[in-house]
């Protein structure tokens, strides 16, 4: 079922110490700044939460995962704090992520497009479906992925980071992110993912607590800078997306 609310949908649901954070949006699962804001939100709350050992991150219906930020909010775009302020918002999220004490399973049923594959690069363990194609577009319209690259080379390093910013029209199946460390895992159906996923999680919340959180830690070590790293990148996606090109690219894709 997908929501049809316009600022998008998320949903928490804990038992058994494992808290489900479900998103959804009926552009593809994108994200609107609200919806990104929501997510830190409830990201910052459940890192305080003794009840949770674990997080499944999954996204609503049975097609795409996350089709990134919204489109009509970055047309909108016009000056720089607006752009920089559009564009802290998946730099917000990557870092609540990151400073989450819980291990976060990445649930990825289907496609995901710029700001999609951040997410899912910054989940601890991802599994997926031969569907989860991915694809960094950015390069098309005159910006680049510069606010989720620390996350996605931290997961496929430089080459593969390079491989799929460069080659901006192309999807790579859900084998090539596996193959490259991006996902731990592909099923053939969304049936098996979801017994995949709760196996898994089930097992993690049966774990010490502390030694998950410990984990957590030495997973993330020498991101400490990302605060000040993701926020100089936003500055840099919000001039780009103020460029003649961006402006010229934007409005073709929106006719």
């Amino acid at each position: 079922m997908i929501t049809r609310r316009q600022n998008g949908s998320l949903y928490t649901n804990i038992q058994n110490n494992i808290a489900t954070i479900e998103f959804g949006h009926p552009a593809s699962n994108s994200f609107p700044s609200e919806l990104l804001e929501r997510l830190t939100k409830e990201l910052n709350t459940i890192k305080n939460n003794d009840s949770v050992s674990v997080i499944i991150l999954k996204s609503e219906g049975e097609r795409a995962f996350c089709a990134g930020a919204s489109f009509d909010e970055l047309v909108a775009i016009s000056n720089l704090e607006k752009g920089k302020q559009f564009f802290a918002g998946f730099a917000n999220v990557i870092n609540a992520m990151r400073t989450c004490r819980k291990l976060i399973i990445g649930r990825v049923q289907g496609k995901s497009v710029g700001g999609g594959v951040g997410l899912a690069a910054a989940c601890d363990y991802v599994l997926a479906t031969e569907n989860a194609s991915i694809k960094l577009s950015e390069f098309t319209i005159g910006i680049g992925p510069f606010v989720i690259e620390p996350a996605v080379t931290r997961k496929i390093g430089i080459a593969g980071t390079a491989e799929l910013t460069l080659d901006a029209t192309s999807w790579k199946n859900a084998y090539w992110a596996k193959e490259k460390g991006l996902f731990a895992k592909v099923y053939e159906t969304q049936k098996e993912l979801d017994d995949e996923v709760a196996i898994l999680s089930e097992k993690l919340a049966s774990y010490d607590p502390e030694a998950l959180a410990e984990m957590k830690k030495v997973l993330w070590e020498g991101t400490d800078n990302w605060n000040d790293l993701l926020a100089e990148r936003a500055e840099i996606s919000g001039k780009l997306v103020l460029s003649d090109y961006t402006k010229k690219a934007l409005s073709k894709f929106k006719k």
